[in-house]
């Protein structure tokens, strides 16, 4: 067995000399590159995972594709609205960005628990209630609260916002939103207690040159029982098996419609002095011969040949030929 190296006194006091005086013999380990840190508040964690958030975002996406053509039908104007940011904030911080006055509906969530608020800014409901009322859809240049029939328009507004609000999330969940009150001032809404979090979307909506937010904001405690749901695997799904169901839908649809079929015996040029003097038992020449197959239209385009016939003592066509889309009808022949 080796002994173990004792070291000497006076080894000892030059290893203490060295470390107490910052000798240049001694190595000492280069500094440990630092990790950029990420404040995190455990008073109020993230609640939505970033998978969650992505599937909020696409039910918004959708829903402003389908808003903006409403709207834009609704107050007669060119609209757009898109999903600025989808955020988890505080209750309080939410209250406290909002500009008073504004208009705040307070809606109720079937078969959830709890409320959720539907935001829009004053001077976007100004000028949609102007636009509605029939004019240029000006704002107002001092926000002030609204009054009995401004509030009676708007929510018809709000009602139809809800109808879309439920189409799009019924791609992930069945919801039905139903409007409950209307409030002018933040800190009178109380959905959740202030350090509770929720899930806010914010919407940027512009109407001609007018532009303004609209906030859907909804506590976590309410959307809690459908957070396994919100994912986007889930949300691509569902929106293919809907589309498939539209597009069969579409089909089944367009087979009922009813089209004119218009059979012609011929087309002429005529003059219009030549029109002005026809009398009963004048004849017009048309173009083409007898033995020529006659052009069958759908609507404004020619889609079959046809030679004239008799079906049971009524006139009939039988269709010697479909067209495609590059055929044309007529002969180059009688284009000349």
């Amino acid at each position: 067995m080796v002994p173990p190296e004792v070291m000497s006194q006076s080894e000892i006091d030059a290893l203490l000399n060295s470390i107490g005086g910052g000798g240049d013999d001694m190595d000492i380990p280069a500094a440990v590159e630092e990790r950029p840190l990420k404040l995190y508040d455990f008073k109020r964690p993230d609640k939505f995972s970033k998978d969650q958030l992505r599937a909020i975002q696409m039910i918004h996406e959708a829903f402003c594709r389908t808003l903006t053509t409403s709207l834009s039908t609704m107050v007669r104007s060119m609209v757009s609205v898109e999903v600025v940011a989808v955020d988890q904030i505080a209750y309080d911080e939410f209250t406290n960005s909002l500009v008073q006055p504004t208009v705040i509906g307070i809606l109720e969530m079937y078969p959830l628990s709890g409320n959720a608020l539907l935001e829009i800014s004053s001077q976007l409901t100004f000028s949609i209630i102007d636009r509605l009322l029939g004019g240029k859809g000006e704002p107002l240049r001092k926000p002030r609260e609204l009054t009995d029939i401004e509030r009676t328009v708007i929510e018809r507004v709000i009602m139809k916002i809800l109808e879309h609000l439920e189409e799009s999330w019924s791609t992930v969940v069945d919801i039905r939103f139903r409007f409950e009150a209307m409030e002018s001032n933040p800190f009178f809404v109380q959905v959740c207690p202030g350090s509770d979090m929720v899930m806010l979307v914010t919407m940027k909506v512009q109407i001609g040159e007018i532009q303004g937010l609209m906030n859907f904001c909804m506590p976590y405690f309410v959307i809690e029982p459908l957070i396994d749901k919100l994912s986007s695997q889930q949300w691509f799904s569902n929106s293919r098996k809907d589309m498939a169901g539209v597009l069969e839908n579409i089909t089944e649809r367009l087979q009922e419609v009813s089209v004119p079929l218009i059979l012609e015996l011929g087309s002429s040029v005529v003059s219009l002095g030549d029109i002005i003097q026809l009398q009963n038992g004048d004849y017009i020449r048309l173009d083409g011969m007898s033995n020529d197959p006659l052009g069958m239209r759908v609507g404004n385009k020619v889609k079959f040949e046809c030679t004239p016939g008799v079906f049971k003592k009524n006139y009939a066509a039988n269709i010697t030929k479909v067209l495609k889309e590059e055929e044309e009808f007529f002969s180059e022949e009688e284009e000349e």
